[in-house]
């Protein structure tokens, strides 16, 4: 007698492979808060650089109810938000452009290669000259991070798709737009998100660096302010918001592209 199968992507206990996967992604860092807490509770690290995460959560307490928290937070996420469309959608456009187009391709891959490679920071007082201290080098610092992850996998996706498929779009007749919008694009959409990933990952570094010279506001602010007063607490506060951003950032776009990448396997 043979016994019955069970789907390799459901637990015995019933629980499927993806929900403990997500169960694992939000228990391994609350585990490592209990342990540093541990560790400074018990003089193994030392509490005036690494407070206890029971100490920066008080703080954080206090941050959010005096409001400075959240203005801080919100001026990062508005400056990164107009920082990834502005980088973001050229390079997505350009991308998938140059995967479909060999002549452009051999135009911009050269530029690409070697403009890559440049500290983003390094630039900066350079962005500082050109745009100033206002709004607009903090929104150029980001645009210019997520412009290259998006845009190299972007084109990647495309000449990744089978050549077949281009082939049957053209001998249907398919104009260039539509062979972009219903072949070039759903096709990398895969490459494209982990792109997306990548940029805002990106984004988030480099608002923190922008926003800690000439800004008033915003989290990377917060923490060079918290550095220049010694107030250890509220700098670790500043971190760990970004570290959630960049940790909820994930989790959303993973949601997304199992639900608009139907076909990808997920491991």
């Amino acid at each position: 007698m043979s016994l019955p199968k069970t789907h390799p992507k459901t637990m015995r206990a019933g629980i499927s492979v993806g929900a403990r996967d997500r169960l694992i992604g939000v228990a391994s860092p609350i585990m490592l808060l209990v342990l540093w807490e541990i560790m400074v509770r018990t003089a193994i690290l030392d509490a005036r650089f690494f407070p206890a995460p029971s100490t920066i959560f008080e703080t954080l307490v206090a941050l959010v109810k005096d409001g400075s928290l959240w203005s801080h937070t919100w001026a990062s996420l508005q400056r990164l938000l107009w920082g990834f469309l502005l980088g973001g959608v050229p390079a997505l456009v350009l991308g998938i452009s140059m995967g479909l187009n060999r002549t452009l391709r051999a135009m911009v891959e050269p530029l690409v290669a070697a403009t890559y490679p440049i500290p983003k920071s390094a630039i900066f007082p350079l962005i500082l000259l050109i745009f100033g201290l206002g709004e607009s080098s903090k929104i150029v610092m980001v645009a210019i991070g997520v412009f290259y992850p998006v845009l190299i996998n972007s084109a990647t996706g495309v000449l990744e798709i089978n050549k077949i498929y281009l082939d049957v779009g053209r001998n249907f007749g398919a104009s260039r737009g539509q062979v972009f919008r219903t072949i070039a694009f759903p096709g990398a959409v895969p490459h494209i998100m982990s792109g997306v990933k990548l940029g805002i990952g990106m984004g988030l570094i480099l608002i923190a660096i922008a926003e800690m010279i000439g800004a008033e506001t915003g989290l990377g602010y917060m923490i060079w302010n918290s550095w220049e007063i010694l107030s250890v607490e509220t700098m670790y506060v500043g971190l760990i918001v970004i570290a959630l951003l960049g940790f909820l950032f994930t989790m959303v776009l993973n949601e997304v592209e199992r639900a608009i990448i139907p076909w990808k396997k997920f491991r």
